[in-house]
């Protein structure tokens, strides 16, 4: 039974293409709910909510709420903190001043171990607060669900960089045939699979896609890259950031040059590494390319289905709250049958909560290194309009 009451909204974790308008859904959806008050939203996330720093979102105009929906990046600043037992006092000290019966949390599996913390101590303290998270990361690791807000329009950002790259080495040829570009993926390859999208030939880019799920041999590697030179006069590969050998992430520096609240270590990079490798056993130039946080705030590759499933996601976090709901995270579900349809459900928080949902086996082929037709099945509907088709003169 609903509560009346205020809300709270936050956007933690990395950003996406689309946060905005999961935090649009939400806000719409609210407005439309007699139970919820007024609608605050933290400054930074739980950083804002420990300092008293919170937005009136009913005070922003309808215009500035069509324009943020369509902003990149998190309009509210985000945050990487975790709730600590510390924290926990001063949180719920915030609720009970404030009226705060609904909480909606926009982010990862991170932010699915916050949302938890959160409603445990609610519960443990007898308040009646609704936790709802809203699923959003471009990695598309987050269990319980077909896919996550965010990562369409990643992956069409990816698709078409791998294209672009394709071509531009094509044509430079001798003077720098061969193209390594390093795509986010702390420890799923989704993101950097979804560079063969791109490919519609044999000789179309990429030629060599490395994740972390399937350790890399550094020779095999170069042998696939040397194939594509040889044979086409160009090559490009995609590599997730964390792409593994044998002994763990490739690179010479085995250690990370930093490790967040939440224990994920970072660091320098595979594709440098891989670029290096490539370019003293061929001597030949070898362009290395780290789109970094482009990747997940470029306007002009966003996904229209990931815009519209963003939103939904957003709205049915509000459903659920006001019919009782607690505890719980968003799903969206692939429905079966002929053609692309998506609904949404829920998931129990303690299930996702800093769980990974790695690629399947049968999405990728370690004897190629390149992703499967069940993958390009699976992906392709999640980057929205068709990919664009590039010339040859033949």
């Amino acid at each position: 039974m609903a509560v009346l009451g205020n809300a709270m909204v936050m956007q933690s974790g990395g950003s996406t293409p689309v946060l905005n308008r999961s935090l649009y859904g939400i806000f719409r959806e609210a407005c439309l709910h007699r139970e919820i008050g007024n609608i605050y939203g933290a400054d930074h996330a739980l950083d804002g909510v420990i300092a008293g720093r919170l937005y009136d979102l009913r005070g922003q105009s309808r215009d500035e709420w069509e324009a943020i929906a369509a902003t990149p990046g998190a309009a509210l600043g985000s945050s990487r903190r975790k709730l600590k037992p510390d924290d926990v006092p001063v949180v719920l000290e915030l609720v009970e001043r404030l009226n705060i019966r609904y909480w909606f949390i926009i982010g990862g599996n991170d932010s699915a171990d916050t949302g938890n913390r959160l409603s445990i101590a609610a519960r443990d303290a007898g308040i009646p607060l609704s936790v709802i998270n809203v699923p959003k990361t471009i990695d598309n690791d987050l269990v319980s669900m077909d896919h996550t807000p965010g990562y369409g329009s990643a992956a069409r950002f990816v698709a078409i960089a791998a294209m672009g790259a394709g071509r531009d080495a094509e044509t430079m040829g001798r003077e720098a045939p061969i193209t390594v570009i390093e795509v986010m993926g702390r420890d799923a390859g989704w993101l950097a699979a979804a560079g063969a999208l791109a490919r519609r030939e044999e000789r179309d880019a990429p030629h060599v896609v490395c994740i972390p799920e399937s350790a890399v041999d550094e020779d095999r590697f170069v042998e696939l890259i040397e194939a594509s030179y040889r044979k086409n006069g160009f090559a490009v590969a995609v590599v997730a950031e964390n792409a593994r050998g044998k002994d763990g992430v490739l690179g010479k520096n085995k250690e990370p040059w930093y490790v967040d609240d939440f224990g994920h270590a970072y660091y320098e990079g595979a594709g440098r590494h891989l670029a290096s490798l490539v370019g003293m056993r061929l001597r030949v130039r070898v362009r290395y390319e780290k789109p970094g946080t482009i990747q997940r705030s470029m306007a002009s590759t966003y996904s229209t289905a990931d815009t519209s499933e963003a939103e939904i996601a957003g709205r049915a976090a509000v459903k659920a709250a006001i019919a009782g709901e607690t505890g719980k995270i968003v799903t969206l579900l692939r429905e079966q049958g002929s053609g692309y349809q998506c609904t949404t459900g829920l998931a129990l928080l303690m299930e996702v909560a800093n769980a990974v949902k790695r690629m399947p086996a049968e999405y990728y082929d370690p004897a190629t290194c390149f992703p499967t037709a069940k993958f390009i099945e699976y992906a392709m509907p999640l980057v929205g309009e068709s990919l664009p088709r590039f010339g040859r003169v033949r």
